[in-house]
């Protein structure tokens, strides 16, 4: 990912709802990853969030909660980091086009937001340090539903 993220717009998230959907696995860095998207979300109208053991299982969570109807965007939070092996990144890669499926064929914005780091030092930057990641898929989650919503009106 870029350290240039686009500037955030100034979006009202009362109105809106959002399901949140996380991984338990690499618990400390997820939970500082909900922490600060729940901080940006504390007024939305609705905010609901489950907890799936793992970043293959978010899919799952994602899909469960698109396929109710009820929210404007889906969040969907996990780390990966690198061991031996590339496996991470398999991960990683497989997690990513199944959030891309989940978004078509329901129709709600799902935002990507699955950490795949190759070292500890990386995602913790990411999550718990300068890099504030939690914040910028917040902002990417507003926009989208903001955009859902105003595409639904003119249909």
């Amino acid at each position: 990912m870029s350290l240039n993220s686009p500037k955030a717009k100034d979006i009202d998230a009362k109105k809106l709802r959002f399901g949140l959907v996380a991984s338990r696995f690499n618990e400390a860095l997820v939970d500082a990853l909900v922490a600060r998207a729940g901080e940006l979300l504390k007024n939305s109208k609705r905010l609901e969030i489950i907890r799936v053991p793992g970043a293959h299982e978010i899919p799952w969570g994602a899909q469960q909660l698109a396929a109710t109807g009820k929210f404007d965007c889906v969040i969907a939070l996990g780390v990966l980091i690198g061991g031996d092996t590339n496996h991470h990144e398999m991960v990683g890669d497989s997690v990513s086009h199944a959030l891309q499926t989940v978004a078509i064929n329901t129709g709600i914005p799902v935002i990507n937001g699955v950490i795949v780091a190759n070292t500890l030092a990386q995602a913790e930057a990411r999550c718990t340090g300068s890099i504030n990641r939690g914040a910028e898929f917040v902002h990417a989650a507003l926009e989208m539903a903001v955009l859902k919503r105003s595409l639904e009106k003119k249909s």
